[in-house]
């Protein structure tokens, strides 16, 4: 799901683009300037001034060191990002949705994570929700002043029914982004959980979250080109963020995805290999289960392993919580009284 704001958006009042003396100004380009030369994604790269010039091989080989060091500023970041997932998790699990809010290409990329969630973890598509400053039509084409504003992004998350079991998380490279920041303010204010993801140290994005994770990757190959190794860090803690969580909530067992949802030939070859790895069981066996469980993988995997009909399965996930371990550990001890 995506923000349904999809106008092109003047500044509004207050915003960075309407502050100085009106937009365009000198003053206002001065003071927007002057910021961007303090963030380390923006820093100009006089060894590279040249690459232009390279072979192409040597460019791939520099642009792969350059990806290369990308895993280490994520690793440096782990604890924040483990105390924001614990926090997601809780919230979810209670019944709150996450959300993702940004602009451009950090925006583009929280859509993306809550796209995969259905597929992957069979998740309905409102309890991952991506928000991009501008709507839908931002996915593809830049929406002139969008991420300008903090009252877009308070409407786009007002939009969505924000509650206190909700997560929001703010992406924006710079962590200065008014869209990203302005959904963690409000979410705040709503007093939902809130994340604030960028690669710049001491952003404001950070200040403003409940959980601030800075993955500082430096500067880019092109200068300013944060789609590059800041997009990389992002994207990979996006992949941390969702993932686990799901983890947390049961939607795997082990590393298989039980959860998976079989909405085309792949997926249902998939669906029948993941409940074969986690049984051992032969493919008629297999065949028998999950045509006893409507094709639900997880209720397939208790259905053997637990020695069940599929209704009793449905109900031992159920007041699990979903958990399969834990639903497999009520049905052998049911099973030994």
């Amino acid at each position: 799901m995506t923000s349904t704001t999809d106008a092109t958006p003047s500044p509004a009042p207050g915003s960075e683009s309407g502050s100085g003396s009106g937009p365009g100004s000198g003053d206002t380009y001065g003071e927007l300037r002057a910021q961007l030369d303090t963030l380390t994604t923006e820093a100009f790269r006089p060894e590279l001034s040249e690459i232009d010039r390279q072979p192409t091989l040597e460019i791939a080989k520099i642009m792969n060191g350059e990806d290369a060091t990308v895993s280490a500023a994520v690793a440096e970041q782990l604890p924040a990002i483990a105390a924001a997932i614990d926090g997601t998790a809780a919230r979810m699990a209670r019944g709150g949705r996450l959300i993702y809010a940004g602009a451009g290409t950090a925006g583009r990329l929280g859509v993306l994570d809550a796209s995969e969630c259905p597929p992957t973890f069979n998740t309905d598509p409102a309890e991952v929700v991506g928000l991009i400053a501008g709507g839908p039509s931002a996915m593809v084409t830049a929406v002139e002043g969008a991420e300008d504003s903090k009252e877009f992004a308070a409407e786009d998350l007002d939009g969505l029914r924000l509650t206190a079991d909700d997560v929001v998380v703010g992406i924006s490279a710079s962590g200065r982004t008014p869209y990203a920041i302005g959904a963690v303010e409000h979410a705040r204010r709503k007093g939902a959980l809130t994340i604030g993801l960028s690669c710049n140290a001491d952003s404001g994005l950070a200040a403003a979250a409940d959980h601030g994770i800075e993955v500082v990757v430096g500067p880019e190959l092109l200068t300013g080109s944060t789609r590059l190794k800041a997009g990389t860090a992002q994207k990979l803690v996006l992949n941390m963020l969702s993932t686990i969580t799901m983890i947390r909530l049961g939607k795997t067992y082990g590393n298989l995805m039980v959860d998976v949802r079989a909405s085309n030939e792949k997926l249902r070859a998939r669906s029948r290999r993941i409940v074969s790895l986690a049984t051992g069981a032969s493919d008629e066996e297999i065949e028998t289960a999950l045509a006893a469980t409507d094709g639900e993988v997880k209720n397939a995997i208790l259905a053997i392993l637990g020695e069940v009909d599929g209704p009793t399965a449905a109900d031992l996930l159920s007041s699990s919580d979903g958990h399969l371990r834990a639903a497999l550990d009520t049905s052998r001890t049911t099973r030994t009284t």
